[in-house]
């Protein structure tokens, strides 16, 4: 599984997910914290629409961490104060990278979690689309 796949169902679905992957491979392995679990700033570039140019939006206010694993390193980035996600998200990437035997079995764990979030969005979606207005009905 691609990584940015990954990690948008780790950091949209259940923190509990991402928790016991972490787990997993911390209680088989080494894990060395190249930098700890911290905060930081992340520039938006967007792109405008009219001439295509590129300009920054402003900043977004994240955790970060990365860590390593047999000589691999594994990076964990997610939006807002969660520096216990940021870590498993490094767990979970350097595991990816180091081509760990577990990372087999997590991919119908992830595809599971990946049909959840899929669910509750359209349960969400169709919550919203009950209190569209037809205004073409309202000229009758």
């Amino acid at each position: 599984m691609v990584r940015k796949r990954r990690t948008e169902i780790l950091i949209n679905g259940s923190k509990e997910i991402a928790g016991r992957l972490a787990e997993e491979i911390a209680g088989k392995y080494e894990v060395a914290a190249i930098e700890e679990p911290g905060n930081g700033l992340v520039m938006v570039k967007v792109r405008e629409t009219a001439k295509r140019s590129l300009f920054y939006l402003g900043e977004v206010f994240i955790s970060e961490c990365k860590v390593m694993i047999n000589r691999c390193v594994g990076v964990g980035m997610v939006k807002g104060h969660e520096p216990e996600l940021a870590y498993h998200l490094a767990v979970v990437d350097a595991a990816y990278n180091a081509d760990l035997a577990e990372t087999k079995a997590w991919t119908e764990v992830l595809l599971l979690e990946e049909e959840r979030i899929g669910r509750q969005r359209e349960a969400l979606k169709s919550k919203i689309l009950k209190t569209k207005v037809n205004f073409e009905t309202m000229d009758a």
